[in-house]
């Protein structure tokens, strides 16, 4: 099972989320992959993800998360056990976030989407401070991410499975191409 988290103010509407739907679809898989609309309370969200996934075996689930849903992924496989990708993650979201408390919308609609102060300590209490086993993580960063370091990505899942994309941007603007490598990391393929 894949559990894909976008990021903040993002959706199942987005394009990685969209791309990684498509090709588990094409591999008759679409039952095996989940990417609920996240709320914009990060335990909330969490909550939401452990339902999602309860009872489905660690060896059996890779979550993927993008940016603040890469802080997530993050925190859900140290939890649980399972592999993590992610991609141009969030790894410390409480030094820029705070700038966004209040309401605005969504990404991909014109939904609401409120950010409220106490959802700072929420995502406090989410920090990981260094991942216990870098096998079970594949990270994909892009240098030109203009909203994020790659460096401190680098440097938070040091040992980890790591591919720099040189330039890029953000949203990974190219991530068709990465969809093949993410699917195999998870330990799905054109064979299964």
């Amino acid at each position: 099972m894949i559990l894909y988290l976008h990021g903040f103010r993002s959706s199942p509407s987005s394009m990685k989320a969209r791309l990684v739907g498509e090709r588990m679809a094409e591999l008759g898989l679409a039952a095996d992959f989940v990417c609920p609309q996240l709320p914009a309370s990060p335990a909330a969200a969490m909550a939401l993800a452990l339902n999602l996934i309860d009872g489905v075996p660690a060896e059996r689930l890779c979550v993927v998360g993008s940016s603040l849903g890469g802080y997530y992924a993050t925190w859900l496989a140290e939890r649980v056990g399972c592999r993590a990708v992610v991609l141009n993650p969030a790894v410390t979201p409480l030094r820029n976030l705070d700038q966004h408390v209040g309401v605005t919308t969504q990404f991909h609609s014109d939904e609401p989407f409120e950010f409220k102060q106490e959802y700072i300590a929420e995502l406090d209490a989410l920090a990981v401070a260094k991942i216990s086993r870098p096998e079970r993580y594949f990270l994909i960063a892009a240098s030109g991410d203009e909203v994020l370091d790659y460096r401190d990505m680098l440097a938070h899942y040091a040992g980890a499975r790591q591919h720099v994309i040189e330039g890029s941007d953000h949203a990974i603007g190219e991530f068709a191409e990465h969809v093949a490598p993410v699917l195999a990391f998870c330990g799905v393929g054109a064979g299964r």
